[in-house]
């Protein structure tokens, strides 16, 4: 009974103070949440750069700078989360992400649309998965991963569910109208399913966890927390490649003869195989090492970022290799959901995930902007998103036109008019030369 007893108090969790409504709850708002402020921008991007003609490179870091922002903001609502729990934070992130995409919608001109996306980051780091983890982690205690595990496979699923439904939107709305339908759907899920589903009461952190160092700042400074800075810098490079490959999947399809549609729809399949992956990560962790399965999914991640970039088709390949991506991606969120509570156990999970996670997230914040700012593989810097411009025919000479006759009944051939000039002219040194007699004679052959 003692060990029991123990084990309860330093996981500060039990059945009995674990809200029943808080994991189904959770998987919907990740769910819209991710959806509704994440994967409809690379849906919406090209829309928006083509109605008010901001570059896709400004629009891009508007969107890179919102992931900033969470970077920065995910330590201090860490602290929050770490004593107070998710309820106050989610909820009023909830309303900040509303506010924001409504901001996005209605904004008259570039700086409005980017200060909009910076609320919508503040938003991010209240309300994605790093608040989520933390009121999983500190109330399912050592029942954690099959919890995150739960979480992480609904939220893989809203790429497929919104990705196809913001690109049917925008197929009859406009991007404004399209992103106010997605504020008023956020609103009416995400507001009410964090006030009332998180009520539960919040467990207190255990002073100590057996060997493991319930000061944070120790930990942070720790030998283990070092090595593993590391490791966040391997997930930091592999997340950079990842997530530029999220962000620039749609333009990259479409630039390559996809439809909007079809890309979009390459892009739910990744959400899937995000699902797909996750569910494999158990037996992963039980038959691998941490530095084996670390190893091949970061290898995995730059392989098929390679393949995206290289391959040239057809679509269908490119789907498959970005479902290959997605499971990799879904791999490698349960690997660092889980790497903080497996050394240093829930007491400090708030922050000390933050901090692991920040240079993740800077990564995942410059991905977008820096491969919309790119050149082209064929060595354009427009970038990949934005229509070529079309290129104006030059007039053909008289020799390389074609010519092309008409046949009336009962008449001779009658020349047809080429574009290069009037019949019975030739263009040479840049003089016209009249040649032959008459309106409709065609040049004589000396």
């Amino acid at each position: 009974m003692t060990g029991v007893r123990t084990r309860t108090a330093s996981t500060g969790t039990g059945d009995r103070s674990r809200p029943r409504a808080a994991l189904p709850a959770l998987c919907l708002t990740q769910i819209t949440g991710w959806g509704t402020v994440y994967y409809a921008f690379p849906v919406l991007n090209p829309a928006v750069t083509a109605d008010t003609g901001w570059s896709t490179p400004a629009t891009t870091a508007a969107f890179s700078g919102a992931l900033l922002v969470s970077a920065a903001a995910g330590v201090p609502l860490g602290r929050i989360l770490d004593a107070r729990g998710p309820r106050t934070v989610m909820t009023t992130g909830s309303v900040l992400a509303v506010t924001a995409l409504l901001v996005i919608a209605y904004a008259p001109g570039l700086p409005v649309f980017a200060g909009g996306w910076l609320l919508a980051g503040v938003a991010m780091a209240a309300t994605f998965y790093h608040p989520a983890f933390a009121a999983l982690t500190r109330w399912w205690g050592d029942d954690r991963v099959r919890a995150l595990t739960i979480v992480t496979l609904a939220g893989g699923l809203a790429s497929t569910v919104f990705a196809p439904l913001t690109a049917f939107l925008a197929g009859h709305l406009s991007w404004r109208a399209t992103y106010t339908v997605l504020a008023v759907l956020l609103a009416a899920v995400t507001i009410p399913a964090h006030a009332l589903a998180l009520r539960g009461p919040w467990p207190p952190a255990p002073p100590t966890a057996g060997t493991r160092s319930a000061d944070t700042a120790r930990a942070a400074r720790s030998r283990p927390f070092l090595l593993l800075l590391l490791l966040a810098a391997a997930f930091t490079l592999s997340g950079f490649a990842m997530y530029a490959v999220v962000i620039s999947l749609v333009p990259l399809l479409t630039a390559r003869g996809a439809s909007t549609t079809a890309a979009a729809w390459a892009l739910g399949l990744g959400g899937i195989a995000q699902t797909l992956g996750r569910t494999l990560y158990a037996t992963l962790a039980r038959r691998t090492t941490v530095t084996v399965r670390t190893t091949a999914l970061i290898a995995a991640g730059g392989a098929t970022t390679a393949a995206l970039a290289l391959v040239p088709g057809p679509v269908p390949l490119l789907a498959l290799i970005a479902v290959l991506a997605g499971t990799v991606r879904g791999n490698l969120t349960l690997l660092q959901a889980t790497a903080v509570p497996d050394r240093w156990g829930t007491a400090a999970y708030g922050r000390l995930s933050a901090v692991l996670a920040a240079p993740t997230t800077v990564a995942a914040a410059l991905a977008p902007w820096l491969a919309a700012s790119s050149p082209t593989p064929s060595g354009d810097t427009r970038p990949c998103s934005s229509p070529s411009p079309r290129r104006r025919r030059s007039p053909r000479p008289w020799h390389s036109a074609r010519r092309r006759t008409r046949r009336p009944q009962g008449r001779a051939q009658v020349p047809v008019r080429s574009r290069a000039g009037r019949p019975g002219r030739i263009r040479r040194r840049g003089r016209r030369v009249a040649r032959g007699r008459g309106r409709g004679a065609w040049p004589s052959p000396g």
